[in-house]
């Protein structure tokens, strides 16, 4: 167990994938849920979870900006349609 809390320790968040950040910050919360972590290492995690976290978001902050912009650019593209070439409609005989 102890291996496994050294390899999550020793990870660089910054490097990681969103789905990497996340599956860090997954594997933090449930050693610290599962408790008997002494004082130390259970301050370590949190501040590794808080990496993990921060790291999601800067992925989340990033995929809302590019959709932000595409959405602008498919706006922007969009072209009013042309009012119809049809002609008015006679006024009715009665």
């Amino acid at each position: 167990m102890t291996d496994d809390i050294d390899a999550l320790l020793s990870a660089d968040p910054a490097t990681m994938t969103y789905e990497q950040a996340r599956d860090g910050l997954t594997q933090v919360v449930h050693r610290l849920e599962s408790g008997g972590a002494p004082l130390e290492q259970s301050l370590a995690l949190w501040e590794q979870g808080e990496r993990f976290a921060a790291r999601c978001g800067e992925w989340l902050d990033n995929a809302e900006q590019r959709l932000a912009a595409a959405a602008d650019d498919a706006a922007d593209q969009q072209v009013a349609p042309a009012p119809a070439d049809v002609p008015a409609a006679e006024e009715p005989p009665w």
